[in-house]
């Protein structure tokens, strides 16, 4: 059995949970998420748990048994606590701001780039070299995140560019070398 798809989901308090088939929609707090699963999977609730079965030991069915349940657990975590993903701005001249809801980013290029938010996703800029992107849905914000540092993904010589917090960029050594 696969350890991640065997573990129940505890469902917390102020979550309503409401499964139909291979439905599955999460309310809370923070709003509504729903989704479809495959029909092979069996999701149940049992004792303010939510528990996926699967039917076989076939490699597809080994597949989605934990895929299943870390989308649901995603789901649940994000109708109760949210999403977000941080990014940093690095560069002489480089920045973002927030004009009205959307994200208005300077970074080099012969105009400034504007960015929407998706459906229940908001950004928040404490200062000009600092974005957060925040959501329920945890496939969106990282989509959006993506979408922001690939405007200006970091280069490798003096390390320009938008990246992820946590990432690290290997740096190369210029022509000196």
């Amino acid at each position: 059995m696969s350890r991640i798809g065997r573990s129940p989901i505890k469902i917390p308090d102020g979550v309503e949970v409401k499964i139909d088939g291979s439905k599955v929609t999460v309310k809370g707090p923070k709003g509504t998420l729903s989704d479809s699963f495959s029909p092979d999977m069996d999701i149940s609730r049992e004792d303010g748990m939510i528990i996926v079965k699967r039917p076989s030991d076939r490699i597809e069915h080994r597949s989605l048994h934990g895929l299943t349940r870390s989308l649901i657990a995603n789901m649940v975590q994000g109708v109760t606590e949210g999403f977000s993903r941080e990014l940093e701005i690095n560069g002489v001249g480089y920045r973002a701001n927030l004009k009205g809801k959307n994200l208005d980013i300077a970074v080099g290029l012969s105009h400034p780039v504007v960015i929407e938010p998706m459906p229940d996703t908001e950004f928040e800029v404490p200062s000009q070299t600092q974005i957060i992107v925040r959501g329920i849905d945890k496939q969106v914000v990282g989509q959006l995140a993506a979408r922001i540092r690939s405007i200006r993904p970091p280069e490798p010589y003096k390390g320009k560019g938008i990246k992820y917090v946590d990432e690290h960029i290997r740096r190369k050594v210029g022509k000196r070398a």
